[in-house]
């Protein structure tokens, strides 16, 4: 009989056991009120555009780092592709991921995802490449981080001002105007597009007269910079008098062409200057073969990123207190750039 009433409550202790470590683990996209799941049990899908962009590795590692004994996070490739994208969103909802970050690949695709996490009840955080705004409207849990690019253009801008004030030699024909060259990223991309206008607005904002060379898109990559910027030495040579790239891979793909074209050496130089403050690029700052760029801070997205997410994976709200940045119009936070020389490389470092 004891034999019996032991066998019962070993048997009751271990179905009550199964119990326990089956909640909380699946993970939900459901309503999480009333307290949330435990933070331990919660999984975040993240989408990056693609994993061999500099600066988005900086990104994904720092969103990584945020992660640590907080939470789980799934950080998939999607190749520069927004079909694929949109197949490993459909497959973060399919697992019942807590919440998603997104990098789209394409900016007005964002729609189509947020429709997908609405009806899921997955919240969502966009960062990097932001949403149209009538996008961004369509549901209270999706939120954008990034940096306004307009800023980031503006700085690239002045650092070309502060090197054209400093040195009378850099207008090499003496005409009194600036002839420059702008390597664009994605066409239609909302940095690209502000940060070619804002740059340039800079330097006319400072009273100095303008001439486009040329200008082309190599598409936010060191290979086609490089491409790109020897055929506009081909096609132009000695009339550039400065390179203004809307990345530092594209600009680092300049300077390997300015080099091979001699640059850089027995006092010839070109000011080139990029956007995001990598590593490589702050090489190239100390070397001297970059005059400037701008940092686009990887770290603070990364972290505002994972921060916003776990909040919301948690069936919060977030805000200043529970995220630790500022979040304006109720869904966006803004990261700001800040200027980098060879003078103030430790800033970004």
């Amino acid at each position: 009989m004891k034999k019996a009433v032991s066998l019962l409550l070993i048997g009751s202790l271990a179905a009550l056991v199964g119990c326990s470590s089956s909640t909380g683990t699946s993970g939900s996209g459901g309503d999480q009120s009333g307290g949330g799941t435990a933070s331990s049990n919660l999984t975040i899908g993240v989408a990056i555009y693609k994993f061999d962009d500099t600066f988005m590795t900086g990104v994904r590692n720092a969103i990584e780092d945020a992660a640590k004994d907080k939470v789980a996070v799934e950080i998939v490739d999607s190749q520069n592709s927004q079909p694929t994208q949109n197949d490993k969103v459909d497959l973060f909802i399919t697992k019942q991921v807590n919440a998603l970050a997104i990098n789209p690949v394409d900016r007005t695709a964002a729609g189509v995802i947020i429709d997908k996490a609405k009806q899921a009840n997955i919240p969502v955080v966009f960062f990097n490449r932001e949403p149209l705004e009538e996008d961004m409207q369509k549901w209270d849990k999706v939120y954008y981080v990034g940096a306004r690019a307009e800023e980031s253009g503006t700085i690239s801008g002045q650092l070309i001002v502060d090197y054209w004030k400093a040195h009378p030699e850099a207008d090499k024909n003496k005409d009194g105007v600036l002839q420059y060259v702008m390597l664009k990223g994605e066409p239609g991309h909302q940095d690209a597009e502000l940060r070619t206008k804002y740059s340039v607005q800079a330097i006319e904002d400072a009273g100095i007269k303008v001439e486009k060379v040329a200008e082309d898109t190599a598409m936010w990559d060191r290979v086609k910079g490089q491409e790109k910027m020897a055929a506009f030495l081909t096609s132009a040579g000695d009339k550039i008098e400065a390179v203004l790239a809307n990345n530092d891979d594209m600009a680092l793909g300049a300077i390997e062409a300015l080099k091979a074209a001699g640059y850089f050496q027995d006092d010839k130089y070109m000011p080139v200057v990029g956007v995001d403050a990598t590593a490589p690029a702050l090489k190239a700052l100390e070397e001297g073969t970059m005059l400037g760029t701008v940092l686009n801070d990887a770290k603070n997205q990364g972290q505002a990123t994972l921060n916003i997410a776990h909040v919301l994976a948690q069936g919060q709200t977030p805000n200043k207190e529970n995220t630790g940045y500022e979040i304006v119009d109720g869904k966006y936070v803004w990261i700001p750039y800040k200027k980098i020389t060879k003078e103030n490389m430790a800033d970004a470092q």
